[in-house]
């Protein structure tokens, strides 16, 4: 499936999109060069231009781009580390370990936030429609996890909130380590 078909078929029919991802066969290699790698680029270019349309002079392209550029690599890494800590606490929850399951799960379920990225090129506007972005990935995570990742059904939503925690706690520190470099 092309990544255009699937981003849409992700946020218009999630449901029906997951049952097609839980069919198909995967490696974390394809996951990433022929889906996160290319949207999770969206927010990093558009955040780039967006803040060098409102900055750039005072702070200059370069530091601009070494942020953008960071973000987007530890942003990668995120996502991979996500796809483990689902592996991890999939079993927990009474899912099977299944480490590309895991790895699918942590792959798609982000795209709305991804495909939101391109409002950062209107910044003030662009972080509220991140935020909307962001609250529907989770919701694509709630659907996928039972049909993906094999979770049980009553346990779908305390293992959607430990996965949102640990997740939000990955982000702070990939923002802090962000912070840090610049």
């Amino acid at each position: 499936m092309d990544i255009v078909s699937r981003a849409k078929g992700l946020l218009t029919q999630p449901q029906v999109e997951w049952n097609v991802v839980a069919g198909e066969p995967a490696d974390v290699g394809g996951l990433f060069t022929s889906y996160v790698v290319p949207l999770s680029a969206i927010p990093a270019i558009a955040g780039f231009i967006g803040a060098y349309l409102i900055i750039g002079g005072a702070v200059g392209v370069v530091p601009l781009l070494i942020g953008a550029i960071t973000s987007y690599i530890l942003g990668l890494v995120g996502i991979f580390v996500l796809g483990k800590i689902i592996e991890f606490l999939g079993p927990k929850f009474g899912a099977p370990e299944d480490g590309i399951a895991s790895m699918k799960l942590a792959a798609y379920a982000p795209t709305a936030s991804w495909v939101a990225g391109i409002f950062l090129l209107l910044p003030v506007v662009g972080a509220l429609l991140m935020l909307i972005g962001a609250l529907y990935s989770i919701y694509l995570f709630y659907v996928g996890a039972p049909i993906v990742a094999r979770v049980p059904k009553d346990k779908v939503i305390p293992f959607t909130v430990a996965v949102f925690v640990v997740a939000l706690l990955v982000n702070l520190v990939i923002g802090a380590i962000v912070s840090m470099l610049r």
